[in-house]
């Protein structure tokens, strides 16, 4: 189906980042309108970084112009959260905002839809996460979400896995106490990968390492092999095989790619701003990644 003309109906929504011309979102979302018939459309919104003030600005801007609301990407996650009304408890957790949805009374709605779209891509492949053990490479921003989303979803066991190791024991005791059913524990990566590797029902890599320009980062030790009946997944989507989901390709062990999760993310917050979920395969051919 093709898009609807612009009219003085159309609802507006767009993604607030720095840079914003390389995202596949605009093509993921409208093709998702287009084929429901929806008149909206979804706007790369860039805001520079060379304001500080200016991603507020942006946030607060939505409601004034009418908005429907916005995703958020880097670097601007975390300096839209002063600035809406409220906050999601997954968005609160996350410490992080990558969608903001303008309520139909005006309020502004921070929320995180990237560890619901992580569980889904993981159920979507077959996955069950509760009951699983997991080890989650890497601390940061991506490694939160993650780690939040297995946890809520009944994991049995998360190792956080990190070159600082303290990064790792920190976000470990930071979720403990939300999570009483889920062990969470840390090592030092690559050093402590051996110890803890054959263990691991799900193995998932939160770091950039190997993500395209730079495909030869492996965020593992080489001499640490997977074993059949592991699942990796990959949260780097370009290359859609990395050199870790290779090598656990080789090891016999099932390799998974980010682009699910990318896909089922932007899905979430389609049905938070129109109540309709989206042709989640329909969203998944249009990015042409």
């Amino acid at each position: 189906m093709s898009m609807l003309p612009i009219s003085g109906k159309t609802k507006i929504v767009g993604l607030i980042g720095w840079p914003t011309g390389h995202s596949v979102s605009p093509a993921m979302h409208n093709a998702a309108f287009a084929a429901l018939g929806l008149d909206w459309r979804y706007v790369p919104l860039p805001v520079s970084t060379a304001r500080p003030a200016a991603a507020g600005e942006a946030v607060l801007g939505l409601r004034a112009l009418g908005m429907a609301g916005a995703n958020v990407t880097v670097p601007h996650k975390q300096a839209v959260m002063p600035h809406v009304d409220a906050l999601t408890p997954a968005a609160t957790a996350i410490g992080a905002v990558n969608t903001i949805i303008v309520t139909d009374d005006a309020r502004l709605l921070g929320d995180n839809t990237d560890a619901p779209g992580f569980v889904a891509d993981l159920r979507d492949h077959g996955v069950e996460p509760r009951g699983c053990r997991c080890l989650v490479l890497g601390a940061g921003g991506s490694a939160r979400a993650v780690v939040y989303g297995l946890a809520e979803a009944g994991a049995a066991g998360i190792t956080i896995a990190n070159r600082t190791v303290r990064r790792a024991e920190e976000l470990a005791e930071t979720f403990q106490p939300s999570f009483a059913a889920c062990r969470l524990d840390s090592c030092e990566m690559p050093a402590g990968l051996l110890a803890v590797a054959d263990q691991a029902d799900l193995v998932v890599n939160c770091t950039s390492l190997g993500m395209s320009p730079n495909v030869d980062g492996l965020p593992w030790d080489e001499a640490v092999a997977f074993r059949k009946g592991q699942t990796v997944y990959d949260l780097v989507y370009n290359p859609r095989l990395t050199r870790l989901l290779r090598k656990a390709e080789a090891d016999g062990a099932r390799p998974i790619g980010g682009i699910g999760m990318l896909v089922w993310q932007g899905a979430i917050a389609f049905e938070r701003w129109t109540g309709i979920m989206p042709p989640v395969e329909v969203m998944r051919q249009a990015i042409h990644l």
